[in-house]
Parts: C-alpha cells; sequence; structure tokens
C-alpha cells in the first residue's frame, strides 16, 4: 500500500508543478497581450483567460490538494513522523519547511489569478519570469532532500541554492536583453 501512495504522491506532485511552471507562462503571455493594440488584446486576454482558468481550477489546484493529502498520509504510513524531531530527521524537518514555503508560493499564485481575472496587471512580464523560477528553487530543493535525506550537507546545500539562484538570475538577465534586442 505504501508505495502506490508514494507513487500517487509523485504523479500529483508533478502534475502541481507543471501547473505552477505553466500558470506563470500564461501570466506573463496575458501580461504581455495586455500591452498589444485591438483588437489582438481583447482576442488574445479572451483566450488566455480560458487556458488559466481550466488550467488553474481544472488541474493545478486539484494536484495541490492531493499532493498534500497523499504526502501527510505517505508520511504517517511509513511512521515519518516519529523521525521529524529526531537528528535523524532533520532532512524531514527542512523539506517539510520548503513545502510550506511552497504552498505559500501557490497562494501568491492564485492572488495573481484573482488579480488578472478582474483585468489587473500588478506585475510586469519580467517580475513574472523572475517569479516563476521560485518554483524551480523549491523543487530542487525539496527533491534533494527527498533522496539524499541526512546525507546532503548543508554548507553544500546552501552553497548550492544560492549558486542556482544566481544562475537564474542572469539567465534572466540575458534572456531580456536579448529580448531587448530584438
Amino acid at each position: 500500500m505504501y508505495y502506490y501512495l508514494k507513487a500517487l504522491h509523485i504523479i500529483f506532485i508533478v502534475t502541481w508543478f507543471a501547473g505552477m511552471f505553466y500558470i506563470v507562462r500564461l501570466f506573463i503571455y496575458n501580461t504581455e497581450a495586455n500591452e498589444k493594440q485591438e483588437p489582438d488584446k481583447t482576442i488574445l486576454q479572451k483566450q488566455f483567460a480560458v487556458m488559466i482558468r481550466r488550467l488553474w481550477l481544472g488541474i493545478t489546484w486539484h494536484s495541490a490538494i492531493l499532493t498534500l493529502i497523499l504526502g501527510i498520509w505517505v508520511m504517517f504510513n511509513a511512521h515519518w513522523e516519529k523521525l521529524l524531531f529526531e537528528p535523524s530527521g532533520k532532512w524531514l524537518l527542512i523539506k517539510l519547511i520548503f513545502v510550506i514555503g511552497l504552498y505559500i508560493y501557490h497562494f501568491t499564485l492564485h492572488s495573481i489569478y484573482k488579480q488578472e481575472s478582474l483585468g489587473l496587471f500588478k506585475y510586469s512580464s519580467q517580475q513574472l519570469r523572475i517569479w516563476n523560477e521560485v518554483a524551480t528553487i523549491f523543487l530542487i530543493a525539496v527533491v534533494m532532500l527527498a533522496t539524499v535525506k541526512e546525507t546532503i550537507s548543508f554548507v553544500w546545500a546552501l552553497v548550492g541554492m544560492i549558486g542556482l539562484t544566481a544562475i537564474l538570475m542572469s539567465a534572466i538577465k540575458i534572456y531580456k536583453n536579448l529580448r531587448e534586442k530584438n
């Protein structure tokens, strides 16, 4: 039973992340469509509104809820809750902190979803591109903690996360410069 629960948990993690990655791309496209002239602006925004609503409410939210339910079920089925405050369970506690951060990130996306649904565009496409990479950082942190567990070095993990963040921000800056040249 444990392995089936774990498999389902991983499947819904994948669909949840896919939804979070793609929803921000749609926010970016919708924001850029807002800057276009009529009738392109209206046509594009109507299409993006449908795509955003279906992705967010039809896939991403359900995946987030099922990920949470199955994650708790897996944790208790494997009796990991007993490790939570033990030295050998430090990886699990840190992972759960990142998971809480990921749900906070999810709720920020929901806020942007509601704003754009009302026609409010508070963020530029560049700001949204940067915000999109936050999910990448959470993904890497959670996967590393879930797979290497207590063998991970806190110092190397921190150095890796800082390095990854620097690489992602540099890539966004380079992409912006290339877009502006074209």
